[in-house]
This record gives C-alpha cells, structure tokens and sequence, in this order.
C-alpha cells in the first residue's frame, strides 16, 4: 500500500482536480445557461441536456464509454487510467460542485469569453499532466500521437467545429454557432498559450573573441549552460567565437547585464523561441505510446 501511495503523483493530482473544478466552471456556470453550442464531448452533453435533460456529467460519461477504448491501445494503459480519473472529477464537479457557485445570467459574449478563457486554462492544466478528460480528448490525444507537428490547440479548434455548428443546427441558433466559434477559438488560443508558453523563452547569439569566458559568466549570472560555435568576420575573416544560450526572460536580462559587463565590446542577438526543449526545459508528452 506504501509503495503505490508513493507512486502516485500527488502534485499532478492536485494540478487535475484545479483543472477540473476550472472546466466545470465554464461549462456549468458560464457556458450551460447561455444556452450556445459548447466543445468536445461535453458540448455533446450540452445538447442532449437540453433535449432530455440528461445531467452534462452524466452524458460526458455515458458519451465517453465506447471512445475510451477505442483508443486504449494507440494512447497507452497509464494514459487510460489517468484520463479516466480526471474524467471522473471533472464530470463530479460539473454536476456537483458547479451547481454550488452563482451562475452567469449576463451577456452571451462576456459568458463565451469566460468559457473559453476559464475551461481553456482548465484543459490546459489537465493536459500537461499527459491526462485528458476521455471522449472528443482521446480523439485529439490520438491525432496528436499520429501527427506529432499539430498543436493541440489547432486540433482541438477543427475537431469542435463539428459539435458547434451541429448544436446551432439542431436548435436552429445562429447566434449560438458564432458564439460557439469564439469560445472554440479562445478555448483553443488558450491552451496553446499555457502549454506551449512553458516551454517558450529568449535565445540569445553572443559574437565574441573570448567564449570560454563568456561562457563561465553566464554559468555565474544564471545558472544556464551555453554552447561555443565557431565563426569568422565577413569581411576580414578573423575568428570568432559565437556563444549560444536559451533561456528564460528574467535569465536573459542577467546573461545581458552580465556580458556587457564581462565584455563590452561583445554583439549580442536576443530573439524569442517558441519552444526549447533539452536539460533544464520541461519536455510535453502526450499518451504513452501504446505501453
């Protein structure tokens, strides 16, 4: 009993159930009474909620069923497992816990903005614990496995279309179709952004006579390793040495400061990278490969 509680990862537990209560909290108490179609399974739910008054939590589940083993053997076991657990939470807190807090009588735009921003950043959180909540997440858990250079967030966005312009259809709200299409792009945007954003930073090439040095300081300023390259001068072809480091914004002003201080006469190039992945970057990994 001791050894499987100490296996199991209890911060990213607690970063699920912050995730799931997130989820609920757009969906139930932003996106249920505005009454516009809502993404993935649970915008599925939505419908069926508002045909047969099938409790959201209840028809995720339901909805998710056949789904989840479906794509058991692409996404791995421990995937499994983990998506079913979060699966559960936020379903409970949907039914349960979002019921408890006020619920957003306001404008529909302000309610899709909130969906998409707050159930976003949910799904975020989830996701960077190599965790979904089943149904329309297997599926894009399973695109992302087989087309690995997709983002999620652009996955997500195509994948929703169908759910929210079936809902608008069904109920024959136009309205509800656009502003399903704002919550998708938000919801999507935002996913993007927190879980790429983690991995994002500056990039900076120091053009110098002396990397070795170079090098040393930026070791002492920050912490952060570097790499020596090999240069020559256009014009009169005399050796340079070309020091390239990554990391994040608060760390390049210190590699900067540092620098110009060790070197002055230094040319330094700082440009943003989108992702860098490597010894001190925390790496995404979605599914388990089957295992």
């Amino acid at each position: 009993m001791r050894q499987f509680l100490q296996k199991i990862s209890w911060k990213a537990i607690c970063m699920e159930v912050i995730g799931s209560f997130l989820v609920a909290v757009g969906i139930y108490n932003f996106a249920v009474n505005a009454e516009f179609p809502m993404t993935g399974f649970s915008g599925i739910a939505i419908i069926l909620n508002r045909l047969f008054s099938l409790p959201v939590g209840a028809g995720t589940i339901l909805l998710n069923i056949p789904v989840s083993f479906l794509c058991y053997k692409l996404l791995g076991r421990s995937f499994f497992f983990r998506s079913i657990r979060c699966m559960i939470l936020s379903s409970l807190m949907i039914d349960y816990v979002g019921p408890l807090l006020p619920v957003y009588e306001g404008s529909q735009l302000l309610a899709a903005i909130c969906t998409g921003v707050i159930a976003g950043l949910g799904y975020a959180l989830i996701y960077m614990q190599n965790s979904s909540t089943g149904g329309s997440d297997f599926v894009v858990m399973a695109v992302k496995a087989l087309r690995p250079h997709l983002s999620l967030g652009k996955i997500v966005f195509l994948s929703d279309m169908v759910i929210i312009l079936a809902g608008g259809a069904i109920f024959r709200d136009v309205d509800g179709i656009i502003y399903g299409m704002i919550v998708n792009y938000l919801f999507a945007t935002v996913v993007d952004k927190v879980m790429y954003g983690i991995n994002s930073g500056k990039l900076t090439l120091i053009v110098t006579d002396n990397g070795r040095k170079i090098c040393d300081v930026i070791d002492q300023s920050c912490g952060r390793g570097s790499t020596i390259l090999k240069a020559a001068g256009g014009y009169q072809e005399d050796e340079k040495q070309v020091v390239m480091c990554a990391c994040n914004n608060k760390q390049m002003y210190q590699v900067q400061s540092a620098v110009k201080k060790e070197d002055p006469g230094a040319f330094i190039i700082i440009m943003e990278s989108n992702e860098v992945h490597g010894e001190g970057f925390r790496t995404l990994q979605f599914g388990d490969g089957g295992k």
